[in-house]
């Protein structure tokens, strides 16, 4: 929660400098050299300089600290987290209203908040920006952002968002270009809607604003088995045509700025059964959280991957993935099995039950399928690998199963690895 005046410390490392500065968890940070703190970007923007006094709330009394900084030395503190602002569209495509009951509190949560975009590439539609947020973003140069377009057909957009009052965003990305803000833009692709002409038309549009975009993704949209709108999947003819549209922008961006700029998603060229372009067409991977360039990244560190000595392990290990990623991940571990003549680890693909069988991504996956999908394959494996992207920093499953429950269900230790090539051996050596 977020302290009625100034924001709230949670945390202080060890030896840092707010710990030498003589601040304690709990206290409240009301200003710096005057400035009023609304929240952990203020405090970003005015401790900037060497030299600041920090006025705090402790125990029902104020206090003033004067912290001196060495060669820009982090704070070390962790705040508590600030009220986010909510979504007030209804589009018709809204992942958490597909979202049955009973999965963690926080994924029910539709937040549009520019702070969130801005510190950790949360998606926001501008819809509810008011003057003062304009106002700050400018200020503070709270950029690069990202921003869901889906259209740049003012009608259709507001369709989407089901908002018949959402701004032209055209406009708006235009005042952050002229105010020199960056943005990543995503275009959630759904078929019979943006497709088409109107995908080429918004790809145009969004053209012009270069440099000041940095990149622009089209990702199909996610549908549940829980889905209220008459909104159709993206097929392999949906797929090919899109990615037809954006190799073209994607070409004539490489020849004019040696930027590709557009990207479709993994699950783009999967659908369309198409090769990938090589990795280093990705740019600087700006938005890779959205599924742009996760595949090509993972086989571009496999094809780097030096083992360079041989592995000492008596183990044997089970690991799972999504459908999507599973022929790449078995792949590579058909390849490191080969070099070590040794079977060391299988791997499970994992239908989505819960969410439906489209959704194919390991992200999605929640405990309760996990198990049932490998309980039959657990026999003769000791460890079982459970990758990051499926848990949370708490380390729960989307149904808040956790790795204790996994453990339990399965009779043998689970141990959360990195969804990478080196953190599926590290996993293996650590463990083995």
């Amino acid at each position: 929660m977020q302290a009625e005046h100034g924001i709230k410390i949670d945390n202080i490392y060890p030896g840092s400098l707010a710990e030498k500065s003589g601040f304690l968890p709990g206290d409240i940070l009301l200003s710096i050299n005057s400035h009023k703190l609304r929240d952990p970007i203020d405090f970003i923007f005015y401790s900037s300089e060497d030299n600041i006094k920090i006025e705090v709330k402790r125990g029902g009394k104020n206090i003033n600290i004067l912290v001196v900084r060495k060669d820009c030395e982090e704070f070390g503190i962790d705040f508590k987290p600030f009220k986010v602002m909510t979504c007030k569209n209804n589009c018709i495509f809204c992942f958490v209203k597909q979202l049955p009951k009973g999965l963690r509190k926080t994924l029910y949560i539709k937040d549009e908040d520019y702070r969130m975009s801005f510190l950790y590439g949360n998606y926001i539609t501008l819809s509810n920006m008011t003057k003062e947020d304009r106002r700050r973003i400018i200020e503070q140069k709270l950029s690069p952002l990202y921003i869901s377009v889906h259209s740049t057909n003012r009608a259709l957009r507001n369709r989407l968002l089901g908002n018949t009052k959402s701004p032209d965003i055209l406009k708006e990305l235009k005042f952050f270009a002229d105010n020199k803000i960056r943005f990543n833009l995503q275009i959630v692709l759904c078929p019979g809607y943006n497709d088409g002409e109107e995908l080429q038309q918004t790809l145009s549009d969004l053209y012009r604003f270069y440099p000041y975009v940095l990149s622009i993704a089209v990702v199909p949209v996610g549908l549940t088995i829980y889905k209220k709108h008459s909104i159709r999947p993206v097929e392999k003819t949906d797929a090919e045509h899109a990615i037809n549209i954006i190799e073209s922008f994607r070409k004539r961006f490489r020849k004019k700025h040696g930027n590709s700029v557009v990207y479709a998603a993994d699950e783009l060229y999967l659908k369309a059964e198409r090769p990938f372009p090589p990795l280093r067409e990705y740019g600087d991977l700006h938005q890779i959280e959205n599924g742009v360039g996760m595949v090509p990244l993972f086989m571009n560190q496999v094809k780097k991957l030096k083992l360079t000595k041989t592995l000492q392990v008596k183990k044997k290990f089970l690991t799972f993935t999504g459908t999507s990623f599973y022929p790449f991940l078995k792949k590579f571990i058909e390849r490191l099995s080969e070099k070590e003549n040794l079977k060391l680890i299988d791997v499970v693909p994992v239908e989505n039950k819960f969410f439906g069988t489209s959704i194919t991504v390991a992200g999605l996956l929640i405990g309760r399928d996990v198990i049932k999908a490998v309980l039959d394959r657990i026999e003769g494996h000791e460890t079982i690998l459970i990758p990051d992207v499926v848990l949370n920093e708490e380390n729960r499953f989307l149904d808040d199963i956790t790795l204790n429950d996994i453990e339990e269900a399965l009779g043998i230790p689970a141990r959360k690895i990195k969804s990478t090539p080196e953190g599926l051996i590290k996993g293996i050596i650590e463990d083995g």
